[in-house]
């Protein structure tokens, strides 16, 4: 079976698409699974580390209201359709998934168009207008969330949860935690994120009364290691600093105790981690999504919520404190982050898949 996997750019679309290979290539050695992306995307430096191939399309994403970056944006479209025909021609895909992001949506309509077997899969439980518009014509829908106000088509549609990769289970994250320290992990999304990034550091004189057993893991983005790491190493604070971080599993395994943002992507992950966490929803996001994602935590009694209005390094660093000095607390959350975990997305996913595609070969 040949499938082509659409979409990426951030780490909250191509992680779940990484997943879904991974369990492809599990069941049959001899499948062969195919990413499409853009030359500026996550993708493009994460999937060569992984042996998955990756071939790019020249798209853009419309930001912002302005007529001159939606006619540029446009004027893309017909070259990455002709691009995305190319690929699919030389592929020869039984089945394209759409997994969010700019790629996904000339890859999924050029192979509806030429009658191949589609789905998407959607993160949010506030879809975006390119899977908007796609669930008209796909042949399934793979939702995070269950879909309560009925924006796709019921009958193509499947809740299963957001595909977590292989290496995110409880049994692996809790063989590697070292509990001689309390270990912070911080991380504000693929690309970081300035906000919590600055509250952290705000926090350093609040945590000083347990700076000697504190560790922290900081993903920070591109922009802000350098400046970050200077301040950690001058406050004399055991961190441990990156750009980027490759192997999110293992530094899962690390931490007792999360700071991020509430992707749907890091909320699948911190559940089927069983990691407590401090949640700061980006507050941008469309419809306020995130902030939904993380009072479903909340309500479970598996997150504190932090909103961004109320950040600073006076109160991230008092909850980071209130939870050091609770570990019961701490306990309790992972128990229920643990509860609310579903695993086997990418296999239900996988499943379906492969039965499109058999009916479509049957037929």
């Amino acid at each position: 079976m040949n499938i082509i996997i659409a979409g990426g750019g951030t780490g909250g679309h191509l992680f779940p698409g990484i997943a879904i290979a991974e369990e492809i290539m599990a069941r049959d050695g001899n499948n062969r699974v195919l990413f499409v992306g853009t030359e500026r995307g996550i993708e493009k430096r994460v999937l060569p580390g992984l042996g998955y191939d990756l071939a790019t399309i020249d798209v853009a994403g419309i930001k912002g209201t302005g007529l001159s970056n939606t006619l540029k944006v446009m004027s893309k479209l017909p070259r990455s359709f002709v691009q995305s025909l190319g690929i699919i021609r030389s592929f020869k895909p039984d089945l394209v998934l759409g997994v969010g992001g700019y790629a996904s949506g000339p890859s999924v309509l050029t192979a509806h168009l030429l009658g191949l077997k589609t789905a998407i899969a959607e993160q949010n439980a506030y879809p975006g207008i390119t899977n908007r518009i796609l669930s008209r014509c796909v042949d399934r829908i793979f939702l995070t969330f269950p879909d309560g106000e009925g924006r796709f088509p019921k009958k193509k549609s499947l809740h299963t949860g957001n595909p977590i990769r292989a290496a995110f289970t409880s049994a692996t994250i809790n063989a590697t935690r070292d509990d001689r320290k309390f270990n912070l992990l911080v991380f504000g999304g693929s690309q970081g994120a300035q906000a919590i990034n600055q509250a952290v550091l705000a926090s350093l004189d609040k945590l000083e009364p347990i700076r000697e057993t504190l560790r922290i893991i900081h993903q920070t983005g591109v922009h802000e290691v350098e400046a970050v790491t200077k301040i950690y190493k001058e406050r004399g604070y055991d961190a441990d600093i990156h750009p980027f971080i490759m192997d999110m599993p293992k530094v899962y395994g690390q931490a007792n105790l999360l700071v991020c943002r509430a992707g749907a992507t890091s909320i699948a992950e911190m559940t089927a981690s069983g990691r407590a966490a401090i949640l700061i929803p980006y507050p941008y996001a469309t419809n306020d999504h995130q902030t939904k994602n993380a009072e479903v935590l909340v309500q479970a009694g598996a997150a504190v919520l932090l909103p961004e209005t109320r950040l600073s390094g006076e109160t991230l660093g008092e909850t980071i404190l209130s939870l050091y000095r609770n570990p019961d607390s701490i306990s309790r959350m992972e128990v229920r982050a643990n509860q609310l975990a579903k695993r086997n997305a990418a296999a239900e996913i996988v499943d379906v898949c492969v039965s499109l595609v058999d009916k479509k070969k049957g037929s």
